[in-house]
């Protein structure tokens, strides 16, 4: 993987910005045609994209396009149908006072904006925020992940190839070639990531005074109650969690419930486990493995913090650790403190709803929180007691899939949303624009000086209605 040289790097967003303040982006042909192009390069080269996803983190073909190549083309798909309308000017309402007038709200593109993506889903979580970007009209530096290096050097190939390189390039590298990037001035910089690097991202924007999206993890919590059949429930949090050997930031990260219902649920996610992956997972195409050596190890370390239930098997060699359910785990775990991010579910006990609900509000609001209960009350309890980026009742992680819901974190999960019509607004400046006729002119019988007795009442029974 050969890295951008550092020096060339504010020529490269030098360049971007010309383009954009030449009104490269803005015309909406030239936006329908730059996804047009993505969604055609997606599906002409899929299979180079499944190569690289299996190389970085042994993707099945499958997956890869469940959960990365279909699920950008369903957002693309979106985004050419519905552009005209996002890009339409909105009527806004004019008080009596302010009339004869008219009022609009008009989106128009930021500017140049730096996407920055994460290693689980190398591919998805470069391009989907750049869809937004793109249909936003704006200029775009892509930076994928060094640590998903094929993906990462395939996109850095086509990429130039399929868009317009006067507005979008693509920055490869680490550490340092980000620093640099965040040493540049952006229009709006969009982050996906851990909260760490999250704060370095910050921090940095804030010297431009540049706005941020930091789409960030946390561990999600999934509650289980006896009212559900728990097979089911079993079978929905093991494809959640283990999709992607769990490196996905919105994975049910541990399960909660009572001793009754943690002892009946324990050797159902194990029936689950068997049935999705079998009873070799090291030998099954459907089951991924962990990045690199540094998560491994972290991971193995968990293993001892509560009985395995199933699973547990590890090849340091072959970077695979089986998907592993722990029981009996004290809420003082290691494996308790911070996001697991591998296949790793482990099984906390509660008294009850309230003792869950306090266990979960007393922790950093997660990204995302799963409820498995059929009781009507439990559910309002869950929504109106708990702040997570999303709330799910019966299934982990679909809620992505669902264009008009928003997606993003809240407090250390991040701050921001995006998808479907929100990511266009995201990489967008809602501009007020009024319009007001000199003739007739109501503002000096209203509200210049010099203010009579009667504009003084007129003034003051306008502020009364609106108050």
């Amino acid at each position: 993987m050969s890295f951008t040289a550092i020096e060339r790097i504010p020529g490269i967003v030098a360049g971007l910005r010309y383009s954009f303040d030449h009104g490269v982006t803005r015309p909406a042909a030239w936006r329908r045609e730059q996804l047009s192009r993505l969604r055609d390069l997606l599906i002409d080269r899929a299979a180079d994209f499944e190569r690289a996803l299996a190389a970085d983190l042994g993707k099945s073909g499958t997956e890869a396009q469940l959960t990365e190549i279909g699920f950008l083309v369903a957002e693309l798909d979106h985004a050419l149908a519905n552009l005209g309308g996002w890009m339409r000017p909105r009527r806004a309402g004019v008080p009596l006072a302010l009339q004869p007038a008219t009022a609009r709200v008009v989106p128009e593109p930021l500017g140049v904006v730096l996407v920055i993506a994460p290693w689980n889903y190398p591919l998805m979580l470069a391009l989907s925020p750049v869809i937004g970007a793109l249909a936003a009209g704006n200029a775009v530096v892509i930076k994928p992940s060094e640590l998903a290096p094929a993906t990462a050097e395939l996109i850095a190939r086509v990429i130039p190839d399929t868009l317009d390189q006067r507005a979008v390039a693509v920055i490869e590298g680490a550490v340092p070639e980000t620093t640099a990037l965040l040493t540049e001035r952006f229009d709006h910089i969009f982050y996906t990531g851990n909260g760490r690097v999250g704060r370095v991202v910050a921090r940095a924007a804030a010297e431009h005074l540049t706005p941020i999206t930091l789409e960030l993890g946390g561990k999600s919590p999934a509650y289980v109650d006896a009212s559900v059949p728990l097979a089911d429930a079993a079978k929905r949090i093991v494809w959640g969690k283990f999709m992607n050997a769990g490196q996905t930031c919105v994975a049910p990260d541990y399960v909660l419930g009572t001793r009754a219902v943690l002892d009946r649920l324990a050797p159902l996610l194990a029936d689950a486990v068997h049935e999705l992956y079998g009873s070799a997972p090291a030998q099954n195409p459907d089951y991924g493995r962990v990045v690199n050596r540094a998560q491994f190890d972290r991971l193995i370390g968990y293993l001892d913090d509560g009985d395995i239930a199933v699973g547990g098997a590890h090849d340091a060699a072959a970077l695979h650790i089986d998907p592993t359910v722990l029981t009996g785990v004290d809420r003082g775990a290691r494996v308790m403190q911070e996001e697991i991010f591998g296949p790793i579910l482990p099984l906390v006990e509660v008294a009850g709803l309230d003792d869950a609900l306090s266990f979960v509000t007393g922790r950093d609001k997660p990204l995302a929180a799963y409820v498995f209960s059929d009781d009507t009350a439990v559910r309002e309890r869950w929504e109106l007691e708990t702040s997570s980026g999303a709330l799910a009742f019966g299934v982990p992680v679909m809620h992505l899939t669902a264009p008009e819901l928003p997606f993003g974190g809240v407090g250390e999960s991040g701050m921001g949303a995006y998808h479907g019509e929100l990511s266009f607004r995201v990489f967008s400046h809602e501009k007020a624009v009024l319009a007001k006729p000199l003739r007739p002119d109501t503002l000096a019988a209203t509200v210049m000086p010099p203010y009579t007795a009667a504009k003084d009442g007129l003034v003051r029974r306008w502020l009364r209605k609106l108050l």
